[in-house]
């Protein structure tokens, strides 16, 4: 890539996720039939990557996958979307394995996740990031392994590329990496010690990111507008498109690989790019199936309108 392109970088977690689409909640202690379900690459970084890739033509993703049995399909997956992966597994890595239910008459989602931590994190100590930010215009961290987002983090901010910070949920460890986060994309269970959760006061947690050198926050709160909020004072709000949500799995990572994207192509004012990730989180919404709503013609209108746009040159 050359260094008027407008690749995205998206460091984190990858699992493999094992997707069971249901008619209703699981119920413990019984044996439920499902509708039917999916072997998928999943995690933040590797969900978002998906959706970068798409939106561009392709994305990297710098994350811990392995030669564990279960890595071939999350593997698989990620090189059939056209993410590039610089794997940082030690040896005896196993890929984090997931658990997600949806519920196709609601498109309500429920995961369970050991999580990077629960498998111990990386740091990249030892891996050199020469060239890793070649050509990139954008990077997103979704908070796990904290430390070696801290590396990325200080490595972006010396080469001036943004770096986005998908905030599902508070993590100390990521307290001093927030100076060098250009956006935080809140979800509305979002919430720092001692302070309300995002969704029920935006505005007083974006101040909080905001002492701590984040220069832009926005809140995203399912369909209810996207609330965001600048250093300098400035806020407001963007409406989300209504659909009938089928499946919700991985709508919010969905929304920050696609804000990312629209970052990395010089899409316009915050307001310009939270709009377009909106849609592309609606569109997966509407949509059963991990990957089914890549191929929607409003997700191949918007690729395409991406694309199209030139990007300019530092």
């Amino acid at each position: 890539m050359n260094r008027a392109s407008r690749g995205v970088l998206c460091v984190g977690l990858t699992a493999l996720d094992v997707v069971h689409h249901l008619s209703g909640p699981p119920q413990w202690g019984y044996k439920q039939r499902s509708e039917g379900g999916e072997l998928v690459a999943g995690g933040p970084a590797a969900n978002a990557s998906v959706t970068a890739a798409r939106l561009l033509g392709s994305a990297r993703l710098l994350t811990a996958i392995g030669l564990s049995p279960p890595a071939g399909a999350v593997h698989a997956d990620l090189a059939a979307h056209r993410v590039q992966v610089l794997d940082l597994a030690p040896a005896g890595w196993s890929v984090p394995v997931a658990s997600a239910f949806v519920d196709v008459r609601t498109g309500e989602r429920t995961v369970v996740s050991p999580g990077a931590l629960g498998a111990g994190g990386v740091s990249g100590e030892g891996y050199s990031f020469a060239g890793l930010l070649d050509g990139m215009r954008a990077v997103l961290l979704d908070g796990h392994h904290p430390a070696l987002a801290a590396r990325v983090a200080a490595e972006a901010t010396a080469a001036e590329v943004p770096v986005l910070l998908d905030a599902g949920s508070w993590k100390d460890e990521l307290d001093g990496v927030l100076p060098r986060v250009s956006v935080a994309a809140c979800s509305a269970d979002f919430r720092p010690p001692g302070q309300p959760r995002a969704g029920d006061d935006p505005l007083s947690v974006a101040t909080v990111l905001h002492r701590r050198g984040v220069r832009t926050v926005l809140v995203t709160d399912g369909p209810r507008p996207v609330v965001w909020s600048t250093m300098d004072g400035e806020r407001g709000s963007v409406g989300v498109p209504e659909v009938r949500a089928v499946d919700t799995l991985g709508a919010g990572d969905v929304f920050h690989g696609a804000l990312a994207a629209a970052l990395a192509s010089r899409w316009g004012s915050i307001t310009a790019c939270a709009a377009l990730a909106a849609e592309v989180a609606a569109a997966r919404c509407a949509t059963l199936g991990a990957r089914a709503w890549l191929d929607s013609p409003e997700v191949s209108a918007l690729a395409q309108r991406l694309r199209s746009r030139r990007p300019v040159a530092r």
